[in-house]
């Protein structure tokens, strides 16, 4: 008896401790009262009882949406079609098969870059891949490996891979720290925790940050990060954006700068999952805030900039998945603050992307449920 009542007296502290720790910062963060958008509906475009990770379009009429367990299929018209050619994923805890981006000059050229976990268990594991390859006639030809993060392990979290392209064709891409936050993401010479930019055919640009660093992997681009789901292009900059997910409390938004460290695990506005403390240092010298924190997490899954007229009120704002709620957030912007923050979709399932199309309407693909419109209500 003696043993409970300490046992429970135990956990009340922890918790008490918690709840006092993050007060003052949901103080700070006073925006974060949600609204429910009330002015759309979801139209269900296709059904689809898969994990879909990743859709993007190839035009207005098909879309591509990527599978975690390993394919890739193609919707045209309500026609779905299997994509042949996909390369073997290492399907494990949050790795499989992650994202899809085609490339600026796609129509021309064909070529579809995709993200994943390679590797098995005999391999030690795996780890996130980055390929590329022509999709003709609905088959991958002339795959090539652009980019393997090493080494393997067989540790299911934080494969990132999350995928952009910027105006000069540079490939950026993400992987999060593979659950080996206290020596991947402040290390140079190691990957994993990272951002990292290529050219479009893999070789590393010359004006990588640490090009000339004999220790660093020269493909990295900043680093510091813990598990980066979510980047797109800001259209009217070019800069890239990206969030990513914290453990509890802590997501961020950043932008991504060349060369600059973000912090993790040295600083950060979260804490352990247990409720335990990670580190007492929410900024230090020499690493960048983020430019908005999540408290409480959200989990964010995608991130995607509104830049249609079809959505006039939401113009200018940011899309991000919150998986652990059930919602997209929208995100409003004034001088890169975040200056409120409201619901769409609550309740219709769990947002893993979410793309604005070339039609102009913005995408969401939830989990087991297939991809559905916003269509804003007249």
């Amino acid at each position: 008896m003696k043993y409970n009542i300490l046992l429970l007296a135990f956990f009340l502290f922890i918790n008490f401790s918690c709840a006092q720790d993050l007060k003052p910062l949901d103080e700070e963060n006073d925006n974060s009262i949600l609204v429910e958008e009330t002015n759309y509906e979801m139209e269900l475009i296709f059904e689809d009882e898969n994990i879909i990770w990743s859709i993007e379009f190839i035009d207005k009429n098909s879309v591509l949406a990527a599978v975690k367990s390993g394919s890739i299929f193609k919707y045209n018209n309500g026609v779905k079609t299997e994509i042949k050619g996909v390369p073997e994923i290492y399907l494990r805890g949050q790795g499989g098969l992650l994202d899809i981006a085609l490339h600026p000059n796609f129509s021309e050229n064909n070529l579809i870059y995709i993200s994943y976990a390679s590797g098995s268990r005999d391999a030690g594991g795996g780890n996130t891949t980055i390929s590329r390859a022509k999709l003709i006639d609905n088959e991958l030809i002339d795959l090539e490996v652009l980019y393997q993060g090493t080494p393997n392990t067989t540790k299911g979290v934080h494969f990132g891979g999350r995928m952009v392209f910027d105006d000069n064709n540079h490939l950026y891409f993400s992987i999060g720290d593979r659950g080996n936050r206290d020596k991947n993401p402040q290390d140079i010479s190691l990957d994993g925790g990272k951002i990292y930019r290529i050219n479009d055919d893999g070789t590393i640009p010359d004006d990588n940050p640490f090009i000339n660093n004999p220790n660093a992997i020269k493909a990295i681009y900043s680093y510091g990060h813990r598990n980066p789901q979510g980047i797109f292009k800001n259209p009217d900059t070019g800069e890239i954006w990206t969030n990513e997910h914290g453990p509890r409390g802590g997501d961020e938004i950043n932008i991504i700068n060349k060369g600059v460290n973000y912090g993790w695990p040295k600083i950060t506005y979260g804490i352990n999952y247990s409720g335990t403390t990670i580190t007492k240092d929410k900024e230090l010298p020499g690493m960048a805030q983020p430019l908005y924190y999540w408290l409480p997490s959200i989990a964010p899954s995608s991130f995607e900039y509104i830049s249609s007229d079809i959505y006039p009120e939401w113009k200018g704002s940011m899309l991000a998945g919150a998986l652990v709620f059930k919602y997209v957030e929208r995100i409003g912007l004034e001088n890169n603050k975040v200056v409120f923050r409201s619901k769409i979709a609550e309740g219709v399932g769990r947002p893993r992307d979410i793309k604005q199309g070339p039609d102009g309407y913005i995408y969401v693909a939830m989990e087991k449920k297939g991809v559905y419109k916003i269509v804003p209500k007249e």
